[in-house]
């Protein structure tokens, strides 16, 4: 063997082992189709892995719905459309400050824990206030509702919310809010000017915001904030504090200052039906209660905490109160009851 050979003879052997040597499975040929014949495939060669990056899709996968995609699950979304509020929930919302399904309140508190010691006897009275309710006050709201024309309604409502702000302007200057005071104030000059007596509301279209404040509120303010629950006849829900307020708000009333009985009455007794036409809009949510009494209570008292909780920020922030009142007196008011007359 020559030279040549000796030196040929070690390449020869390294590129053998290199053909010799098994292929990456990446890089194995695919088998080749012959034309009217069935691709072979080599059941000794192994599977290859697919890679992750680019293997297929499982059709269980992806047929699999994104969270939030109720279109993908005709059941998911009509159990959506189930559990979205109704109409009567969205007006006892904004009634009452609280969503009825939650429990919870309208600033996403959980309200307060209903005291109610005299339950049994605060039943009793409830159960004559429905009487009432359902024989004379519901027929009248509802012929109310359907003779008298909407915009008048309103109109009505103005005018009352408006003779309240003297009630609303005191309070908030007992409670330590003068800036409230000031523009409560000024809404009232404006509404009963250049909204005719309160039939029209400019003032809101000038950003003044509408509140409402009573002397039951006001002592929460000054510290008497838990209080028994008890249901008046008429009056309907209240607490032992509120009752106590209702002294300190008859001086105030305006209507209740009306000498002329006929005047006087014919006023209480449309601002009573007026009342009541607003809280017509949440009958079907409290009828349909398995508890009517419970939600009512419940409702209550979340509703007088939300307020006088919020009340206690704005004192504390030292700013005026963030909103508007998104009631208009949910129970009756104190003014509304054809009580004697508190002037001489």
């Amino acid at each position: 063997m020559n030279a040549r050979a000796l030196i040929l003879f070690p390449l020869l052997l390294a590129l053998a082992a290199c053909a010799s040597a098994p292929k990456p499975a990446a890089q194995a040929a695919a088998p080749v189709a012959v034309a009217g014949e069935p691709a072979q495939v080599d059941a000794a060669l192994p599977a290859e892995p697919a890679d992750e990056a680019f293997a297929a899709p499982d059709p269980a996968v992806a047929a699999e719905p994104t969270p939030g995609d109720a279109s993908a699950d005709p059941a998911a979304a009509d159990a959506d459309a189930a559990l979205a509020p109704t109409d009567e929930e969205d007006d006892y919302a904004a009634l009452y400050g609280e969503d009825p399904a939650s429990g919870n309140g309208a600033d996403g508190t959980s309200g307060s824990v209903p005291y109610d010691p005299w339950e049994p006897m605060n039943r009793r009275i409830h159960a004559f206030n429905n009487v009432v309710d359902r024989a004379i006050a519901r027929p009248i709201a509802r012929a109310y509702v359907t003779v008298v024309p909407q915009p008048v309604r309103l109109g009505v409502t103005n005018f009352f919310d408006n003779l309240s702000s003297p009630l609303t302007m005191v309070n908030q200057v007992l409670q330590g809010r003068p800036r409230d005071a000031v523009q409560t104030f000024g809404r009232f000059l404006v509404n009963s000017t250049l909204g005719i007596g309160g039939i029209f509301d400019p003032a809101s279209d000038l950003k003044m915001k509408r509140r409402s404040e009573d002397f039951g509120q006001t002592l929460g303010i000054w510290g008497w904030r838990s209080s028994r629950y008890v249901e008046l006849p008429f009056f309907g829900p209240r607490t032992l504090r509120d009752v106590v307020g209702l002294a300190g708000d008859a001086p105030l009333s305006v209507v209740q200052r009306i000498e002329e009985d006929k005047v006087r009455i014919a006023l209480q007794g449309a601002q009573l039906v007026d009342t009541r036409a607003q809280l017509l809009a949440v009958d079907a949510l409290r009828d349909a209660a398995p508890d009517e009494y419970a939600i009512t209570r419940d409702a209550w008292i979340k509703r007088r905490t939300f307020k006088i909780e919020s009340d206690r920020r704005s004192n504390r922030d030292g700013n005026l109160q963030d909103g508007e009142d998104d009631d208009r007196h949910p129970t009756v008011p104190a003014d509304a009851m054809p009580l004697p007359v508190t002037v001489p």
